[in-house]
């Protein structure tokens, strides 16, 4: 965002952003919602569904993978000027704890904006019934950042 960004402007990036996002069917079929969009952060939760768990209430890699590449591009995707999209282009996921609970909680951030590539995190976290977070994955990503805008010929 540059100094010349207004509240208005940057309330709608944010908007174009989720709405991006949101409408991925990976994004629908999980159930993602945002709970929080700022400038090289974001906070995403899934609820925790039948159909991706492996035992009763607690998940398989793959919704635990997918929830944190979505907090952490669409982190890196805060930073990017009107015009420009990103895409995951490599991740890696450290799991450390069991995903169980009712709900899986995303923290995504920003660790380096480039122009081409932005490398972002994301911390995942459980979170049981009485809203006790516990952390069970984070992932180190680089997203790559596309200019879709027209060029002059």
């Amino acid at each position: 965002m540059t100094a010349t960004t207004t509240a208005t402007d940057t309330a709608h990036t944010f908007q174009h952003l989720e709405r991006m996002v949101l409408s991925m069917p990976m994004a629908r079929t999980l159930g993602l919602r945002f709970t929080r969009i700022a400038a090289g952060e974001v906070d995403v939760e899934i609820p925790v569904q039948d159909a991706f768990t492996f035992r009763p209430g607690q998940l398989q890699a793959t919704p635990v993978f997918a929830i944190a590449d979505f907090a952490a591009v669409a982190a890196a995707g805060t930073t990017l000027a009107p015009g420009w999209i990103n895409a995951t282009v490599d991740a890696t996921l450290k799991l450390v704890a069991p995903a169980q609970g009712v709900a899986l909680r995303a923290r995504g951030r920003v660790v380096d904006a480039g122009k081409l590539l932005t490398v972002c995190a994301a911390d995942v976290y459980a979170v049981a019934d009485n809203g006790q977070e516990t952390l069970c994955a984070t992932l180190l990503g680089t997203a790559r950042n596309i200019d879709m805008n027209p060029r002059l010929k």
